[in-house]
């Protein structure tokens, strides 16, 4: 369970990225009701995503770092990055869909230019989290900070 909790929360956030990708596209080509559709379901795989990771965390504890010392320090920065961006993800992602919502389009556009790189930077973050941990990864059997 422990695994497939973690890969269904790997693809998810992959596939949300990669629909955010699609979003981005539609809207240069004009495609609003894709626009719309397609950044609507990559919001609910990254939804989704978190249910999987918190029920894996909540439920086996968390994995330490146990790679090279000599990448601690990059992979520590890496993980700081990822947690504070992924922190101010959700709810920036709540608000330019709340503009969107609204009709709002320039506020819209304005923060939408800013949450894409936040949001691609911590799924494809994350990936790189979750394979570095998937090699040098030291089950804490508990949540430890």
């Amino acid at each position: 369970m422990k695994e497939l909790l973690g890969l269904l929360a790997v693809w998810s956030i992959a596939l949300s990225g990669a629909g955010v990708v699609v979003g981005v596209a539609l809207i240069r080509r004009g495609e609003r009701v894709w626009h719309h559709r397609v950044m609507l379901l990559a919001t609910a795989l990254a939804a989704l995503f978190l249910v999987f990771y918190l029920a894996k965390w909540g439920l086996y504890g968390t994995t330490a770092y146990g790679g090279p010392e000599a990448w601690r320090g990059a992979y520590y920065l890496l993980l700081f990055t990822h947690t504070l961006l992924a922190a101010l993800n959700g709810p920036l992602a709540l608000y330019v869909i709340w503009c969107a919502l609204r009709g709002e389009f320039a506020l819209h556009r304005r923060w939408a230019r800013i949450l894409v790189p936040v949001w691609l930077y911590v799924a494809l973050s994350g990936w790189v989290i979750y394979l570095v941990l998937k090699r040098y990864g030291v089950e804490r059997g508990g949540i430890a900070f």
